[in-house]
């Protein structure tokens, strides 16, 4: 669906100036969306697997955890498909959150993914500007990505940050000059964007984020030392069919959670970067943009 057919849709959790402020900006803030009730649910099984993660010592299915990770000071990186690891997450995810998500793809939503990041205080863990949808290309770019601070986050925490319009711009390599996927954008490249007036979204706990398949996005490395616990699902309108393979799918990847699915696909003209072949499997952005995955 194009914004304007999306918008002449009723909203169901977002207010009409909030979707048209993300169809203009690429990406959108609310705080406090989400309730102390459902916060505490989720941080609590949050803390629960990264205590499961001590008796790890390498990336694996469930686990993406970072070098240096022990059982003394875990430093698990990421929860892989945190949707199908527990019932409260996949609970979440088709709940008001998905209303949020029709709100700007429109009435037909079907999920694509949901992990849930972790920062420590290493300084290790600074995610690159970088766009989401040359990982897992589709015919359209309705998919958005929307995250949940669990707690108070600041700069100094790791705050996700954006660059306001750069959804209307180019699509970026994010290979390397040697051909390796390295899923951020090169130096040259950012530096043609105006990184100064990047928005970095500084809120409380139960704040959302939304941002689109095309935005420029990344975040600083964190200095919190219990590990800011950032928990994302990604949506896309029913008609957008994907190109690749799922980098990354759980069993619920492509479940309708609004309305119907689509029998016509939306092709947007506009060409979209192949990354490399995912069926093989897929470990984390944080691997590839330190080159984890290179030394592999």
């Amino acid at each position: 669906m194009t914004p304007e057919e999306v918008l002449s849709h009723p909203p169901r959790a977002l207010s009409q100036a909030e979707r048209e402020s993300y169809f203009e900006n690429g990406y959108l803030s609310v705080e406090r969306f989400v309730g102390e009730e459902w916060l505490e649910r989720l941080r609590r099984i949050a803390l629960e697997f990264v205590e499961r993660s001590r008796a790890e010592t390498r990336s694996g299915n469930v686990f993406d955890i970072a070098p240096g990770h022990s059982a003394e000071a875990p430093r698990l990186r990421r929860l892989k498909r945190p949707d199908e690891r527990h019932e409260t997450f996949w609970e979440f995810a088709t709940g008001p959150i998905a209303d949020v998500a029709a709100d700007l793809v429109g009435p037909d939503v079907v999920f694509h993914h949901s992990k849930l990041n972790y920062k420590w205080n290493d300084g290790a863990d600074q995610v690159d500007w970088h766009q989401d949808i040359q990982f897992y290309p589709h015919t359209n770019y309705s998919p958005l990505t929307i995250g949940v601070y669990l707690r108070d986050t600041r700069l100094d925490d790791g705050a996700l940050g954006f660059i306001p319009g750069s959804h209307g711009g180019p699509l970026f390599d994010q290979y390397n000059d040697r051909g390796q996927w390295v899923g951020s954008l090169a130096p040259a490249d950012a530096s043609t964007l105006p990184t100064s007036r990047a928005v970095y979204v500084e809120a409380p706990a139960g704040s959302i984020t939304v941002h689109n398949c095309r935005t420029v996005h990344g975040s600083p490395a964190s200095r919190r030392d219990d590990g800011r616990p950032l928990l994302l699902n990604a949506y896309a309108s029913a008609d957008a069919f994907p190109y690749t393979p799922h980098p990354d799918p759980s069993r619920h990847s492509g479940t309708v959670v609004r309305g119907r699915p689509a029998r016509w696909a939306h092709h947007d003209p506009r060409p979209c970067l192949i990354p490399p072949d995912w069926s093989g499997g897929y470990t984390s952005i944080f691997a590839a943009q330190t080159g984890e995955d290179a030394a592999a």
